[in-house]
């Protein structure tokens, strides 16, 4: 096979032999589930001790703050770009006191640097000021052009405009929400008019204080409450369509309990915050690339299955030429435990003839094996799956196990993820411990005699939850409509559990939850309602703390399927969620997430013949690009040359 792939005369035609080449996954672009602070910032407390915004130049050579004691915006320089701790302040600054009275509460460049938009914050309008000198603030002046935005909403925290100048954002900390507006002439901020169309961030954060919309506008991000968090927009630049992407946040608290604005890298792999409690600028990574080894091959093939910022390595030396192809086949990158995109599959199990109250359900990580849990004799029950996380697939292997001589009414169940601990809760108010000699293998179960008693907060507890370290314990109440938090001094040692005197009351969404289940990284967990037929969606700010936790207004109902709900789980990948029904004795399977192809972010250096990188492959076609470079990997030329070939 060869490839046309070689450059001459400014024509990419001479073939040359397909050799396949390395490629290195990374966690892709704008990723803030694996984002890290890179224990890197800088102070601008020298300038202002009330930093209200922040943005950069689009080759990140320039960083600016804006304040709101003297209302300024101070312009700082980054010797090695997008590297803060090579910043330092220029001694440029510009005052935009006399449009703006009490704060510039945020800013924002054109594309180009050669326009500057401030929000006042008392004046519910967005200022354009023209640059002479692109990026240089001692040039900016006034351009008697504005938008007043108090019709829509108050106290704009972040704005934000798209590269070719023609959409504008702000968002409100009055309202909560994200504003969209079109410029009929692009980059005129006079010319905006309100497109009727706006996103809601209430459920996620109620304190918004920044806002980035990604390049492509796919991905927007808001801070506040010491969090950064992601949503996507189903339609790019479309605000209207977004939807907040479970799990894609970080904490800045311990960098800053106060974020007031943030910039990303423009290949999405570094995000900046400025914060007002130390009065800095800190600096993050934000995934990481997908990189091709050029010196292993001239052909890649790439499957993602996230957002993917790609890197090129090794290229030849300067003054050789050589050319590359790269085949990339679309995946979905739909973010999973996503019920508010739930669909029922179509697809159930029943158990009646082994019990006629199925509580609760368990999956072994790979999902070949069930286990539950039914109240009928206390007995847990296993069945195999022959293809995994497919409930129609599910056989009874007739092995059980009964925990009656512990007590009657087992309610709840959490099985260790290495399958070597049980832990039951009966109604009566105790939970029981039991250690499987075989890992998974419940006809290897016994007692451990360790017990602990939540009655004196649970009067009536339905399912219980362990942190996985085994350091805390989760119990719901159906009689209070509380979750209750517990400690354990020694992990997995029930016995040395005690109240953390921690509670949720989740009342305003059901009077009689059943079940939970605790994302991973404890970020978000998901409640069953018997009373509504419902599964309801909670974030909690500081992971693993019930005290920080809240309704995220997001909720999936049941009643299509049942109406006698009583288990609730989730598959090991947050792509499935089974729900147990009592009325027909049966499991039901749900998909959860809505479809979403990949995004790709190619290196800075690579220049399209439009411009713009061409846009991804749909789910399972393959398009093939084609880069060359002959100055040892300074520039790249890249072109689709093939189009949705499989």
């Amino acid at each position: 096979m060869s490839l046309d792939i070689s450059y001459s005369g400014g024509v990419f035609s001479a073939p040359q032999a397909k050799s396949v080449g390395t490629v290195t996954a990374g966690t892709g672009s704008y990723n803030l589930a694996s984002a890290s602070y890179d224990s890197v910032s800088f102070s601008v407390a020298s300038q202002t001790t009330s930093p209200r915004d922040m943005t950069m130049s689009s080759d990140g050579t320039k960083l600016y703050v804006s304040t709101q004691t003297g209302r300024t915006i101070y312009e700082y320089d980054l010797s090695t770009a997008w590297d803060l701790s090579t910043a330092s302040y220029n001694s440029v600054s510009f005052g935009v006191n006399t449009q703006i009275s009490t704060a510039a509460s945020a800013l924002v460049f054109s594309y180009d640097g050669t326009k500057l938009y401030v929000a006042g914050r008392s004046e519910n309008a967005v200022y354009q000021y023209d640059l002479t000198t692109a990026w240089d603030i001692s040039t900016a002046s006034y351009a008697s052009k504005s938008l007043d935005h108090s019709t829509e909403a108050d106290a704009a925290r972040g704005i934000s405009i798209s590269q070719d100048g023609t959409k504008f954002y702000f968002v409100s900390l009055s309202t909560d929400a994200i504003y969209q507006y079109t410029l009929s002439t692009a980059n005129d901020i006079s010319t905006a008019s309100y497109d009727s169309k706006s996103l809601s961030t209430s459920s996620v954060d109620a304190s918004p204080q920044g806002l980035f919309v990604s390049p492509d506008g796919k991905l927007v991000f808001i801070c506040g409450s010491q969090q950064v968090h992601r949503f996507s927009l189903s339609t790019a630049f479309d605000i209207s369509t977004g939807s907040f992407d479970t799990g894609q946040e970080i904490n800045t608290g311990t960098e800053d309990t106060s974020p007031t604005g943030l910039y990303f890298k423009s290949d999405g792999s570094k995000m900046y915050v400025v914060g007002d409690t130390g009065n800095s600028v800190y600096q993050y990574s934000t995934g990481t690339a997908t990189t091709l080894d050029l010196s292993t091959g001239n052909y890649f093939s790439h499957t993602p299955s996230v957002n993917t910022l790609f890197a090129f390595s090794n290229p030849p030396a300067s003054g050789t030429a050589a050319g590359f192809a790269l085949a990339l086949t679309g995946a979905n990158a739909a973010e999973t435990y996503d019920i508010a995109n739930a669909s029922y599959d179509s697809k159930s199990f029943a158990f009646g003839s082994q019990d006629l109250a199925g509580t609760n359900i368990q999956f072994t990580p790979d999902g070949t094996k069930m286990i539950l849990l039914g109240i009928t004799a206390d007995d847990f029950f296993e069945y195999s799956l022959s293809t995994a996380w497919d409930i129609s697939t599910a056989s009874y292997t007739s092995n059980s196990f009964n925990l009656s001589s512990q007590a009657t009414n087992m309610y709840g169940a959490f099985f260790r993820s290495d399958g070597t601990k049980i832990y039951v809760v009966s109604t009566g108010g105790v939970v029981y411990q039991y250690s499987m000699s075989t890992a998974w293998d419940i006809t290897t179960a016994s007692y451990d005699s360790a017990s602990f008693s939540v009655l004196s907060q649970a009067g009536s507890p339905r399912d219980l939850w362990f942190k996985p370290d085994g350091t805390k314990m989760y119990v719901v109440d159906a009689y209070l409509d509380s979750i209750y938090q517990y400690t354990l001094s020694t992990a997995w040692d029930v016995s040395s559990a005690s109240y953390d005197s921690v509670s949720l009351s989740v009342s305003s969404q059901d009077t009689t939850p059943i079940s939970i289940y605790f994302k991973p990284d404890g970020t978000s967990f998901w409640l069953q309602g018997f009373e509504n037929n419902s599964v309801f969606e909670y974030g909690l700010t500081t992971a693993w703390d019930l005290s920080t936790a809240s309704y995220s207004s997001i909720s999936f109902s049941t009643s299509t399927q049942t109406s006698f709900p009583f288990g609730m789980t989730f598959g090991a990948d947050g792509t499935k969620m089974y729900i147990s029904d009592n009325t027909g004795d049966v499991i039901y399977q749900y998909s959860t997430g809505s479809t979403s192809t990949a995004t790709f972010t190619y290196p800075s250096s690579v220049k399209f013949p439009s411009g713009i990188a061409p846009a991804g492959p749909a789910i399972d076609e393959t398009d093939v690009l084609v880069f060359y470079t002959d100055d040892g990997g300074t520039t790249y030329q890249g072109f689709k040359a093939g189009d949705a070939m499989a």
